[in-house]
């Protein structure tokens, strides 16, 4: 079964990969890994969640926003691998940023809308590195953004 199989068993799907909105690209590519620049909560040019888990963005609607997140940076990983997304090996590991108030601690549950969703969507080859932290603010007052790093296969 493909990913994109396992996505529409989930009711969930790829679209176009977001354009980046500063200067900068969307991955950067060395050997076999691949770097997706940090990925918001964007479906469209409409964000999932916007301001600071908890007091405006609860943490389940932070938890769909990352993964959003985690579909826009596999977004980007398809199309920097020629649409082929069998040629993903693993994700290494995930940087996730959570815009929140000043004593909020549960970043790591946040984090987890995107831990789990590879997880289910690649099994083992989905377990990855992680670090979760709070942010005083994002672009585009976005609740979540989210870094990866993937393993694929050599060109």
């Amino acid at each position: 079964m493909t990913l994109e199989d396992k996505l529409a068993q989930l009711g969930l799907a790829l679209h176009e990969a977001p354009k980046p909105i500063a200067a900068y690209v969307p991955c950067v590519r060395t050997g076999n890994l691949v770097l997706v620049s940090g990925q918001l909560p964007l479906t469209g040019q409409t964000l999932l969640a916007r301001g600071k888990v908890p007091r405006e963005c609860p943490i389940d609607q932070a938890q769909t926003a990352a993964q959003q997140c985690v579909l826009n940076g596999l977004s980007v990983l398809k199309g920097e691998l020629g649409g082929d997304l069998s040629k993903l090996r693993r994700v290494l590991r995930i940087g996730v940023f959570v815009q929140s108030t000043d004593d909020f601690d549960k970043q790591s549950q946040v984090a987890n809308g995107a831990s789990e969703l590879l997880e289910n969507l690649l099994g083992d080859a989905g377990r990855h590195a992680r670090a979760a932290v709070g942010v005083n603010a994002l672009p585009l007052n976005a609740s979540v953004e989210i870094e990866l790093l993937f393993e694929v296969d050599d060109e």
